[in-house]
Formats: structure tokens, sequence, C-alpha cells
């Protein structure tokens, strides 16, 4: 007859040790919460940006206090100097982030196998990563509305979004009626290396006015040889200057490499421009900046002293 209680015995302890494990649990949830509200609204409290572009639509979202770690090639705006750092768009730190303890880690759809890697391994430890393709102009648009949707600023991004649009718009009114000019991008110069026309860089030269001397092309940035090159009757050569570099340096050296094909329109009529990276090439908010820039080199009289406001301030560059 004993016996019998023994069963009841043992149900009456696993219950009473159920109750204080969901206690505890529950208790931690509510620790949690009060250290980190963005377990209960749902918008991200800390986070971690491995690359540039991202950084930059980051901190046009008004997101700079949330933002706690960059990439190492994250320069712009100045508040990024402040930031940490968590290796190169290259080589992210993977251990470096998980430090951090983000709530969200934000990082590019790439190629490059590193990047994958890192963001591949933070999944599986349970961090919630938002992975973009930003290629083109149409995938940037993409990109802000998703970063707004996972950060609750879908109002900010949708300003955002029109400023640029807008910036667009009015650049287009200036140029987009002038005859186009045949532009030549070179993304390197030994061997020379230029954009094809299935490129952000193509995409770019025709919001400015011209149109890519290259046609089309299996890859999207061909090495392509003088015959080639004598044959596109480029009338405007533009070159990515390379980070950090003293411009007016490499402009003096690129007109020393561009004066062996003297026959070349652009050549013949000293049309070469050696332009700053950061703006031009990063698909991020200060793309209006960066395409007037180019459309100045295409169609300076196209402009009277005029520059786009920046896309946040509104103040002129």
């Amino acid at each position: 007859m004993k016996r019998s209680w023994i069963p009841l015995i043992v149900v009456f302890a696993c219950l009473t040790a159920f109750i204080f494990i969901v206690r505890d649990k529950s208790n931690d949830l509510e620790r949690v919460s009060e250290s980190n509200p963005a377990k209960l609204s749902g918008k991200p409290a800390r986070i971690v940006s491995l690359a540039p572009n991202l950084t930059e639509i980051l901190f046009a979202l008004g997101l700079g206090e949330k933002i706690i770690a960059v990439s190492n090639n994250s320069n712009y705006p100045a508040a990024t100097a402040n930031k940490k750092k968590v290796g190169s768009f290259w080589q992210p730190n993977t251990e470096a982030i998980i430090a951090c303890k983000p709530d969200l880690v934000v990082t590019l759809q790439t190629r490059t196998e590193q990047q994958k890697a890192a963001a591949d391994s933070l999944e599986r430890l349970g961090f919630k990563v938002l992975s973009l393709k930003i290629e083109k102009i149409g995938e940037l648009f993409t990109a802000i509305e998703e970063i707004g949707r996972a950060t609750g600023c879908e109002e900010r991004s949708d300003e955002l979004l029109k400023s640029i649009s807008n910036q667009l718009n009015v650049l287009q009114s200036k140029v987009g009626s002038v005859n186009k000019v045949r532009v030549l991008w070179a993304v390197q110069t030994e061997p020379l290396r230029v954009a094809g026309r299935n490129t952000f860089i193509n995409e770019l030269i025709e919001l400015g006015g011209g149109e890519n001397a290259i046609g089309p092309t299996i890859s999207q940035y061909p090495q392509i040889g003088s015959e080639q090159l004598l044959g596109c009757g480029a009338e405007r050569i533009i070159q990515s200057a390379m980070g950090g570099s003293n411009i007016a340096e490499e402009q003096k050296a690129a007109e020393n490499f561009w004066g062996r094909w003297s026959n070349l329109p652009a050549v013949k009529n000293n049309r070469i421009y050696v332009i700053e990276s950061d703006t031009t090439l990063r698909l991020g908010p200060r793309l209006p900046q960066g395409a007037e820039a180019i459309a100045r080199f295409l169609h300076p009289d196209s402009f009277k002293q005029r520059v786009i406001p920046h896309s946040r301030t509104g103040k002129l560059q």
C-alpha cells in the first residue's frame, strides 16, 4: 500500500521542479528585457555594419547611436572614427563581432568567401544577420527599405529614398536631353581593365549623361588591349582613384599613362579625369553626389555653380 504513493511523490517532485524552472526562465527574460529594451520592442539597439556603404545607410537613417562597430574601411560620416572596428570588408573578424554582442549584423551578399563565411557563422550561433545584395541602383533602394524594416525606421527609410530619387530627378533634368558622350571607365591600368555595361558604374555613366564606350562583354570588368581601346572612340576617360591616395598626383600619372594613345579623342582633347572613389563607387546615400560629380566631367556647361544638397542635411557640399 505504501508503494502506491511513490509514483505520486515522483510526479509531484517533477511538477515542482518544472514550476521553478519556468519561474527562473521568466525571471531571466525579465532581466534581459530590462537590460536590453530591444528584446521587447523588436528594434535592435546594438548594430554592427560589415561594409562602408551599409554604414552610411545606417547613419543616414539616424541610427548612429545604435551602431556599436563597423568595418575598418568605413570612414563616412566622421562619427565612424569613434566606432569599434571589426575587421575589413574582405576579412571580417568574427570573434570581434561576437564580442560586441550585437542585436543585428548587417552585411553584403558578395562573392567574397570571407564575408559569407562570417555571416554563416554568426547565424549558426544565433545572431540576427541581415544580408543584402547591392550591386545595382535598384538593389540599393530595396536594401534601404529592408534596413528600415529591420531597424524599425520605415518612415526614415521612405524619406531617404524620396530624397535620393528627387536629387537624381533634378540631375536628369540637367543632363537627360544632352548629347551622350562616349565614356571609358578604367578600374585598373596594369593590366588595363575597364567597366563593362552590366555594372553599377555603367548606371553612373548613364546618369551623368554618358554612354559606355565599351560594347557588350562577357566579363563585367574586362581586360582590354590597345586595339580595342583605340576602337572604342572614348571621348572621356574616367579613372577610379586609389583609396587614401593623392588625387592630384594620380591625375598626373593618369595623363602620362594615357598619353601613349594620343589618337584617342579623350586623350587628344585632354579629357582624362581621376575621380574620388568613396563617393562615386559606394552604392549608398551619397549616390546623387557621385552621379553629379561624373555629370560635371561629362557636361560641365550644364552646371552653373550648383551642387546637389546632401541627402540628409540639405546642406550644400
